[in-house]
């Protein structure tokens, strides 16, 4: 099985499958870098007191904003005032591993989830949302409707990484090599494997349809649909775990060699 999660954040997963007797290939396809500027996330946060809400959705997120609160002093306590909502348990635990109190979760671990989790709850206030440099704008253009302010500010962005091109393509296209399953934790990893093979104009994908592709939840399985790739395996819960659980039930979906 091939994992493309971001090196730093691969283990968890990669863990889970050994434990199903999985042998595990890491290749990431994303990689995490600060953004261009701190100067906006570093402008919100010196102006956290304005701010009825706070909306992180990644631990790389949590993680950009426990960097900057350190590097400017500024403590957990300045944001008690706050309604905080995340997407996902691990988000969550992160967020609260800096001291802070957590609102909300979603049901469901998208950002439609996330909206329909603060309808009737924002109108009027103010809202800082914590996110990466390229994402779905569903979060604060349906708050706006809403009537909230918010103000979106990048904390980290996510990169193509250049050293995982020539990889990738050598374990794809060598049989002995090849996986029988590739993960996809988000739409950028998807996008960004399929910018290591090639892009989007290459020619047909033949060499990937021995290949059953596992995906962390529908939002991400449409972005496989965009790239023309089916979805073997979804995850019910748009977790980590989720995602293991799902190719355990799939299993007998998985060609065997």
């Amino acid at each position: 099985m091939l994992v493309g999660r971001a090196r730093h954040q691969a283990s968890k997963l990669s863990a889970g499958l050994k434990a199903l007797g999985a042998a595990v290939i890491e290749i990431p396809f994303i990689e995490i870098r600060p953004p261009r500027s701190y100067e906006p996330l570093d402008t919100a946060l010196k102006h956290i007191s304005e701010y009825k809400w706070l909306i992180l959705t990644s631990v790389n997120g949590v993680d950009a904003l426990a960097i900057r609160m350190k590097r400017l002093q500024i403590s957990p306590k300045e944001f008690e005032h706050l309604r905080i909502a995340t997407i996902g348990p691990s988000t969550r635990k992160a967020a609260e591993s800096l001291g802070m109190k957590v609102s909300v979760v979603p049901p469901q671990y998208i950002a439609e989830s996330v909206v329909e989790s603060l309808r009737d709850r924002v109108g009027g206030q103010r809202v800082l949302l914590v996110r990466a440099a390229v994402a779905r704008d569903v979060i604060p253009r349906q708050l706006r409707k809403m009537g909230a302010r918010v103000d979106v500010v990048e904390a980290y962005e996510t990169v193509v990484p250049a050293a995982s091109k020539k990889k990738l393509q050598s374990v794809i296209q060598d049989p002995k090599r090849r996986p029988q399953v590739v993960t996809f934790t988000s739409s950028s990893t998807v996008r960004n494997f399929m910018t290591l093979l090639g892009g989007r104009g290459r020619p047909p994908h033949t060499m990937l349809d021995e290949i059953r592709f596992a995906s962390i939840g529908p939002v991400t399985s449409a972005t496989l649909r965009e790239f023309r790739l089916p979805v073997h395996l979804e995850a019910e819960e748009y977790t980590i775990p989720g995602l293991i659980r799902a190719i355990l039930a799939g299993k007998q979906q998985i060609p065997h060699r």
